[in-house]
Parts: structure tokens; C-alpha cells; sequence
């Protein structure tokens, strides 16, 4: 529980829970998009105070909910340095020799800053209140007007469900490696660049190993208990879009229209 990631379903007994997949799937799909209308520091922190809510009513410890974004802490962090010293709009803020902070790429960056975390933060959320199988199911469903153009709807929500799978189990075996190659006397902290990218081949190379061995070992698996595709397969339980999930779905709208006018 507590070093739950991004794909990892956190049980609990929640609305957020209790909602139809596809409608989840649908309204985090809205946000993601509509995120990219969001053109102003208001509108964001509209947005995130919504997706605070959420993740208050979802039951998940806030704790937990945050190492979902701490991945994206150095891609955040080199986004917003990039765009303040090289960005030439707006005002001079600071200037230090060749170094310069102007207005225009403080607020650019503090915008692309804003927008990624909440974009790893909806897709957070989506996962960690659906269960795999049904975040499958889901996808499955959404896709199935797709079939007619002969689209693999169902092999598509198997793949994306076992690639959302198996991120929080691939970045448990780079710990392990990582820890493994530090007893074995590797350092990955100190010399430049160049030389901590050389540091880490010894840890790539097995992780990438390990990854097609166990995509060996569940194409078996799944071969030997007879799967062939989704083709007249049936289900546990049969999906149903209620009214609670039409209200989700009017409340993201309305969440993201509030952003996009604020």
C-alpha cells in the first residue's frame, strides 16, 4: 500500500469506486483534452481543487496519491528550468551574465508545470479507482463500434490494461537492480553526465531482460488456459451506465468549463 504508483488500483469503498468505468474513462479523457484550454493560473487551480476533492472522496490516502506524481517531479522541474532561462518573452524579472528570467517564461512555465501534473494526476485518479479488469472492460466497450472496421477492440484494452499493469511491477525490478548494482559497488550520484548514463546501462540492460521474459511468461500463461481473443467471451459482471454515472460526467464538464473560463 504505501508505494503505490501511476497503474496501480488502490481498493477501497468509495462513489469514485462505484462509478461505470466507461463513464470514468470518458470524463478523464474530457479533462486530459480540455486541459489544453485551460490557458490561465485560475483555471488551473480550479481544476486542481476539483481533482483534490476527488481524491479526498476516492478514500485514498493523500500520501499515497502524491507518490503517483513524484515519477514526474524531474520532467516537471526541467520543463519549468528550460522555459525560465530560455524563454525571451515578456519583461526582465532577473539578469545574471548570460543568464536571464523574463515574465513570458516564468508564466509559460508555470503553466506547462501546472498542466502535466494535472494530466498525471486525472490518469492517477482513473487507476487507482478502477480495477484492472474493469478498466478493460471499459476500453473494450468504448472501442466496440470500432469492430465493424474489423478494429481489435478487445486486444487493444488487453494490452493497454497489461502495459498500465505492469508499470508500478517494471519499476519495482529497476529498485531492485538498482539496489542490487549499489551493493556490487555501482554509483549513480556522482561524475557527470556522460558517466552516470554509463552507470545505468547496468541496470537497463537486465530490466529490458526481465520485461520480454515476463511477456514470454504471460503470452504461456494466457496460451495455456486457452485464450484466443475476445471473440464470444462473456463476463462476470455486465457493465451498466446509471444516472449517478451521467451526474460524473456532467460534473466534469462543468468543472472543466469553470477552468476554462476562470
Amino acid at each position: 500500500m504505501a508505494n503505490r504508483g501511476l497503474g496501480q488500483f488502490y481498493p477501497a469503498s468509495s462513489p469514485l469506486h462505484a462509478l461505470d468505468p466507461r463513464a470514468k474513462i470518458v470524463a478523464t479523457a474530457v479533462l486530459v483534452l480540455g486541459l489544453f484550454l485551460v490557458d490561465s493560473i485560475a483555471g488551473f487551480l480550479v481544476v486542481g481543487a476539483a481533482l483534490a476533492a476527488l481524491v479526498a472522496i476516492s478514500g485514498i490516502p493523500p500520501g499515497a496519491f502524491l507518490r503517483i506524481l513524484r515519477p514526474v517531479a524531474f520532467i516537471v522541474a526541467l520543463t519549468v528550468m528550460f522555459q525560465v532561462l530560455f524563454s525571451r518573452e515578456g519583461a526582465t524579472l532577473v539578469e545574471w551574465g548570460p543568464l536571464e528570467v523574463h515574465s513570458g517564461g516564468l508564466r509559460l512555465g508555470s503553466f506547462l508545470a501546472l498542466r502535466i501534473l494535472l494530466l498525471v494526476s486525472a490518469a492517477g485518479l482513473l487507476t487507482a479507482t478502477t480495477a484492472p479488469v474493469a478498466l478493460a472492460d471499459g476500453l473494450e466497450h468504448l472501442l466496440s463500434p470500432l469492430k465493424r472496421l474489423r478494429f481489435p477492440a478487445h486486444e487493444v484494452a488487453m494490452m493497454m490494461t497489461i502495459a498500465l499493469r505492469f508499470i508500478p511491477t517494471l519499476g519495482e525490478e529497476a529498485e531492485k537492480i538498482t539496489r542490487a548494482q549499489a551493493a556490487r559497488g555501482a554509483d549513480f550520484s556522482e561524475g557527470g553526465l556522460l558517466r552516470r548514463v554509463r552507470a545505468l546501462i547496468p541496470v537497463l540492460v537486465p530490466l529490458t531482460v526481465g520485461a520480454f521474459r515476463r511477456a514470454d511468461e504471460l503470452a504461456d500463461a494466457m496460451e495455456s488456459r486457452g485464450y484466443r481473443g475476445g471473440e464470444g467471451r462473456t463476463r462476470y459482471r455486465e457493465l451498466r451506465f446509471r444516472a449517478r454515472d451521467a451526474l460524473a460526467l456532467a460534473l466534469t464538464g462543468l468543472i472543466l468549463l469553470s477552468g476554462i473560463l476562470a
